[in-house]
């Protein structure tokens, strides 16, 4: 039996999809909206699922699906096979829209290493000298944290009159119903993560023009810290997920 009073649940095939078609079917009603999606809520992805995707992930990208199941929203991780088609499975791993219990700290550390140079003639006169500095490169995708705070602060001000326009004027049909997230996201090697909270966010697109919705993923490590590379930015705030639509790219998926 599916227990909803936990972040983290395992949802049939069958309870998916009408997890889906449900969320269709609101999107063109946005007092039904305003009611489901406070915009101070988040979802939380803990150690249990995080495992199970990276059993199952074989893509380069993985898929979340908007659902919602006994009134209340959810999100359904949908990985894909080596050929970027949903994989067939009797179950997927779901997480609630639910508040958070704590504060939430981003975090980014950089470090750069200074490198002094100098020259000695044959008679040992100092004849130059120089000190480079060598610029962060970063060791995994990295969301620049001011701009995951703009996308979410944007988005707690100003979902509703998001979804309000785009309910009144294009009655839903531009809402999104899934987000692809690159795999490194989610799927991360890092033995002390213990949890990833995902916030939606708002942020403009260039391509298209407008405001779209994304998800910003927060991993939350037992230790935060350099892995000993001479020049890198190490994050807890990952790529953007682009949504479906208006990026719609990721063939065989429907249930």
């Amino acid at each position: 039996m599916t227990i909803l009073n936990s972040e983290d649940f395992m949802l049939r095939k069958d309870d998916c999809r009408t997890a889906m078609d449900q969320w269709s079917l609101h999107l063109s009603n946005y007092p039904e909206l305003e009611k489901l999606i406070p915009t101070n809520y988040i979802f939380e992805i803990g150690d249990g699922h995080l495992d199970w995707m990276r059993k199952n992930s074989g893509y380069e990208e993985f898929c979340v699906a908007m659902g919602i199941y006994d009134n209340q929203v959810i999100i359904i991780l949908v990985p894909m096979d080596e050929k970027g088609h949903r994989k067939d499975l009797d179950e997927f791993p779901c997480s609630l829209l639910c508040p958070l219990e704590n504060d939430l700290k981003l975090q980014e550390i950089q470090e750069y290493t200074v490198v002094k140079n100098a020259l000695l003639s044959k008679d040992l006169q100092n004849i130059d000298k120089n000190a480079l500095m060598t610029f962060p490169i970063a060791s995994k995708p990295v969301l620049e944290q001011d701009k995951a705070l703009d996308a979410i602060e944007k988005w707690r001000n100003e979902g509703m009159d998001w979804f309000y326009k785009e309910c009144t004027d294009y009655k839903g049909s531009r809402i999104f119903t899934r987000f692809y997230v690159p795999t490194a996201d989610l799927c991360l090697s890092n033995m002390g993560l213990k949890k990833i909270v995902c916030s939606f966010g708002l942020r403009y697109n260039d391509v298209y023009g407008r405001m779209l919705v994304t998800l910003v993923f927060i991993s939350f490590l037992e230790n935060l810290q350099n892995t000993g590379s001479s020049a890198l930015t190490e994050a807890n705030t990952y790529d953007w997920a682009k949504p479906c639509p208006p990026v719609c790219r990721i063939p065989g998926f429907d249930f």
